[in-house]
């Protein structure tokens, strides 16, 4: 299994449910076919560098150089120029972050997230971090586009400072969820921090890369979160249909378009527009799909229905009716 919504490869080497104003779920479908696209991108650019050191993550405690973390602001900020660019073409864009490392430590992603929330055809744009950067800037921000997926990590940082730092979104109004990674000895810890988040903070478990359940370890964890059932298992995909490459994609650094970041046949550039032709329904070529940020999108599974407008900051729209 995966972990944090992130593959177990190494990298290329160089708040509240979703309200009346909440933008609608990703149709999953193009709306047109030169113009007028309703598109999902996952974006991953060359910054691969972390301040936490996580036993279970191989990017822990790596150090981008200062050529490196140059390279990476610059893919971002072309990146963002191209999304800006993308007013008046028709199309609605819905932006997921999936950094190697952690980003939102960089003044660069933060600038990103808040000039990209205030454009009206983005209908969301989320990061998954790890919540160790200030929360200031965000009060900068379109609180009604931007969103958060954040993961707690026991033994890096304490729950008491990991709790103070979600009190801060909670008063800026930031809509997030929380997730741990379901190692047996977090177990204990996660339920003391589903115990003090808001009741209305959704909290995700990962299932641990490599790990099988009991019944009994299941039920456990599926005490914090009734949709644990997914992460458990690997999903069946070979063949199956899949919103990824035709209205999800994944995007480089480089601009190069891919389905996901799990399959790396090249669909195209994003900047030069060669990706725009081959949008089309596929079945997935991989036999099983294990990590959220994949199989999120399977048709076959009934997660666009769950999760509603928060695909991309996994907040399931039944929490918390669940609770």
């Amino acid at each position: 299994m995966t972990f944090l919504g992130l593959p177990s490869a190494t990298p290329p080497a160089p708040s509240a449910p979703a309200s009346p104003s909440s933008p609608p779920a990703p149709s999953g479908r193009p709306t047109g076919t030169d113009r007028g696209l309703d598109l999902t991108l996952l974006y991953r650019g060359p910054l691969s560098s972390c301040d936490y050191d996580c036993p279970y993550c191989p990017f822990a405690k790596r150090r981008d150089t200062p050529d490196q973390l140059r390279t990476d602001r610059a893919a971002l900020e072309r990146f963002t120029d191209w999304a800006a660019g993308r007013a008046g073409s028709g199309d609605t864009l819905s932006l997921l972050f999936t950094p190697w490392g952690e980003g939102l430590v960089r003044s660069w992603y933060q600038r990103a997230l808040v000039e990209l929330s205030r454009l009206p055809h983005v209908r969301r744009v989320a990061i998954q971090t790890n919540l160790s950067c200030r929360t200031g800037w965000l009060a900068e921000a379109d609180l009604d586009t931007l969103a958060l997926w954040v993961t707690y990590h026991p033994g890096q940082v304490t729950r008491e400072r990991f709790l103070a730092k979600c009190r801060e979104l909670d008063g800026l109004g930031v809509r997030y969820s929380v997730g741990v990674v379901g190692q047996p000895e977090h177990l204990a810890e996660a339920r003391r921090l589903r115990a003090e988040l808001a009741a209305g903070v959704y909290l995700w478990v990962n299932a641990a890369e490599g790990r099988t359940y009991t019944e009994a370890e299941a039920a456990d964890w599926a005490a914090l979160d009734p949709h644990f059932g997914y992460s458990r298992h690997a999903h069946p995909s070979a063949d199956r249909p899949c919103r990824t490459g035709e209205s999800v994609l994944s995007v480089d650094g480089d601009g190069t378009v891919r389905r996901c970041h799990f399959v790396r046949d090249v669909l195209g550039n994003l900047y030069d527009g060669s990706y725009r032709a081959q949008l089309r329904p596929r079945g997935c070529p991989l036999p099983v799909c294990d990590c959220h940020i994949g199989y999120v999108h399977l048709e076959t599974l009934p997660l666009y229905e769950l999760f509603g407008s928060g695909v991309l900051e996994r907040i399931s729209h039944d929490w918390p009716r669940l609770r």
